[in-house]
């Protein structure tokens, strides 16, 4: 089994993208297993205060450093292949590549920026590295966390179809055309060759269409 562990202060956000489809199908095998845990349950003061005001002034509020270390040496499992994200929006652009990459580990902790930041010491101290969804700001890191669990979970044999995955391949994940019945729908058609059953052309149409819609 694989394990994705999400620290963030709005589990229940997480919760329930993992408890559908493909992903919960794939809890139920136990392929893998999704955990969200909410990083107020690792502070002691009574109003669970888990960010602070920048030193040297600044706007807005940056999660502290002590309570992402004792969740994380909370979280982490002993003798598994653990890898800890950071997700910031200063971190590597995250592709196919890393996706692959991050199906290795036995274990993946994501950390969940919210407010202005987190403190610089949970990236260069704690995170083994920072990776990012693109070139935008978004307000947390849930949404980001949810994309990179999706694309790592799916490369774990057993997720997908095995076949799907070689498809994809084939494709330099780039995607052909798809068409589904009606055969004929306001007078818009299925492409001919996608009805003549001749796998050779379809193949072939395939790959025509992949490098000419494909970018």
């Amino acid at each position: 089994m694989r394990f994705f562990d999400i620290i963030t202060i709005f589990p229940n956000v997480l919760d329930s993208y993992f408890n559908e489809s493909i992903l919960k199908r794939a809890q139920k095998k136990r392929l893998v297993k999704f955990k969200a845990w909410d990083l107020r349950d690792f502070t002691k003061d009574k109003h669970r205060t888990v960010d602070d005001k920048p030193y040297g002034g600044g706007v807005g509020m940056i999660l502290k450093v002590d309570i992402i270390y004792k969740a994380v040496k909370k979280i982490i499992r002993k003798n598994k292949k653990t890898r800890i994200v950071l997700l910031s929006a200063k971190g590597k652009t995250f592709n196919q590549k890393h996706a692959k990459r991050l199906s290795k580990y036995d274990q993946l902790i994501l950390i969940c920026g919210h407010y202005e930041g987190v403190d610089e010491r949970v990236a260069r101290y704690i995170a083994d590295e920072e990776i990012s969804i693109g070139d935008y700001i978004l307000t947390g890191g849930e949404v980001p966390a949810m994309v990179i669990c999706d694309a790592v979970a799916r490369l774990i044999p057993g997720v997908i179809n095995k076949k799907s995955l070689e498809e994809e391949s084939s494709v330099d994940l780039k995607e052909y055309p798809q068409y589904t019945r009606p055969e004929v729908f306001n007078k818009w058609k299925v492409p001919k060759v996608l009805l003549s059953g001749h796998h050779k052309k379809i193949q072939e149409w395939k790959e025509k269409s992949v490098a000419k819609y494909g970018n």
